[in-house]
């Protein structure tokens, strides 16, 4: 079976971090129809062993490492993904997929595919082969972090979770995600007030680390501003009703909603400062984010808003949080992304006895130091304001020896198949080899993949052309396994 054919299938089972019992349910039918030794732990990790073939035996075991979780988002007004059917079409002389008004999962659903076609592939001379599938990647990456001591022998891994084929990832950034819940109070709604929802859509988002130096507007971000400069600014005494955006911790959202009541008298104003951020958001975002907008309409609503307080503190809150990029510093190719934070997602726990937002937030680094920094003044910003704060994961960053003799010969492997050595870079976002350099020591890690565009977002889309050289790019690597 082809490692397209499969994906298709993989397609078919919802797949959201903390939701993979399908898919692992998926990878363990695979083995037993195969006839192939496999574990599954308690965090629907799997992994799947194919013994040596002949004459391969006294070589290293080598490690395929993919996660099964996806980003689940949607366009507005379509259902985020339990299902995603993939579209294959041509663009430029290449050959391109995408999912329908949806990600598509092609991160990391590709490179897992491949795994299981060279698991299926019985013409392939090979080591002791070991798939690698983690859980809860995409999230807290508690896949992985759980891993026990002796879930897998090989010390040689190949990560199929790039998204850059000109690339080879050899170091990857620190992550710390937060999670604040803020409480609120609320109140009756005023006399003379009336309602409108006020909604900023429109923007790409991304990959809040692969794309947040293309300073793409934050939906949350900005909708937040807006309401803070009608308070502060045009003295309107305006109360939120609600307030939501975002999809996942980590990509940048793309839209934010509120329903906000204001005097009758304001309307107008209103309207002006709206028009006004209109304006500015073309002025700022023509060129990342051209149909960045924001739109108010008028609502229905007779039942309690916030009161001031809440109000005030969780626009204030969300105003002092910083977002992109908050320290650049010079790489080999030019300026590199050292330091960034992304608020990914704020939704409302409409409880009757205590009512609260929760807030992600979601800091990366390849300074640890740095990153803890940025996170530990991003939790004091939201305990002054009455916040609990809560980490849901800690990770290091990774730093991989360029010289270690698998490093080098993936990277010849690369030159031999298609005529090119693939940069090694590190790129600015979390991978799980800072946990398995910690749990399995001696471990030595390449990350390839081919070109993924808009991961983590409706945009998403891979390179069926370069996921055919990286395909056969990870079969030479492991026929050439003596060399290393």
């Amino acid at each position: 079976m082809n490692y397209i054919d499969i994906f298709k299938q993989i397609c078919n089972i919802p797949r959201p971090s903390h939701h993979e019992e399908a898919v692992a349910d998926f990878l363990c039918r695979f083995a037993e129809e195969r006839n192939l030794d496999y574990e599954r732990d308690e965090h629907n990790c799997v992994v799947i062993r194919k013994p040596a073939s002949p004459g391969y035996e006294d070589r290293d075991p080598i490690v395929l490492l993919n996660h099964t979780d996806m980003v689940c988002v949607a366009d507005e007004g379509y259902n985020v993904p339990g299902s995603v059917t993939p579209i294959i079409y041509n663009e430029n002389d290449e050959t391109w997929m995408r999912a329908d008004h949806t990600s598509l999962g092609a991160d990391n659903g590709i490179g897992l595919s491949m795994a299981l076609a060279l698991l299926d592939d019985d013409t392939l001379q090979h080591p002791t082969l070991e798939v690698l599938c983690t859980a809860c990647e995409e999230d807290d990456m508690s896949g992985a972090a759980n891993l026990a001591p002796d879930f897998i022998k090989g010390r040689c891994v190949l990560n199929l979770d790039s998204e850059n084929y000109n690339e080879i990832t050899v170091g990857s950034a620190g992550a710390h995600i937060q999670l604040a819940t803020l409480p609120v109070q609320r109140t009756g709604m005023p006399q003379g007030y009336a309602a409108y929802e006020v909604n900023v859509a429109g923007g790409k988002g991304g990959h809040s680390g692969v794309d947040i130096d293309k300073t793409r507007g934050n939906a949350i971000k900005i909708l937040a501003n807006l309401l803070l400069v009608a308070i502060r600014q045009m003295n309107i005494k305006l109360y939120l009703v609600s307030f939501e955006g975002g999809q996942a911790y980590s990509a940048i959202p793309t839209e934010a909603r509120a329903k906000i009541v204001l005097p009758h008298e304001d309307a107008e104003t209103f309207d002006v400062l709206v028009s006004q951020c209109n304006d500015a958001l073309t002025a700022q975002y023509s060129a990342t984010d051209p149909a960045l907008h924001v739109e108010c309409e008028p609502s229905v609503w007779h039942s309690s808003v916030m009161n001031e307080e809440s109000t005030h503190v969780f626009l204030a809150a969300i105003n002092g949080i910083p977002t992109g990029v908050t320290e650049w510093g010079d790489g080999e190719t030019g300026k590199q992304v050292v330091t960034s934070n992304n608020i990914g997602v704020v939704k409302m726990l409409h409880s009757v006895k205590h009512p609260s937002f929760v807030i992600s937030t979601h800091t990366r680094s390849n300074d640890y130091e740095k990153m803890h920094r940025l996170s530990a003044d991003i939790s004091r910003i939201f305990t002054l304001v009455g916040a609990k704060v809560e980490t849901v994961l800690d990770a290091k960053p990774w730093s991989e020896d360029i010289s270690n003799p698998f490093i080098r010969k993936t990277m010849e492997v690369f030159q031999d198949v298609v005529g090119f050595r693939p940069k090694p870079v590190s790129m600015h976002f979390v991978l799980e080899a800072a946990y398995l350099v910690d749990k399995f020591p001696g471990i030595h890690i390449a990350s390839i993949g081919p070109l993924i565009i808009g991961a983590h977002s409706t945009k998403e889309r891979v390179n069926l052309t370069t996921a055919e050289n990286i395909w056969r790019i990870t079969k030479s690597i492991i026929e050439s396994s003596k060399h290393f």
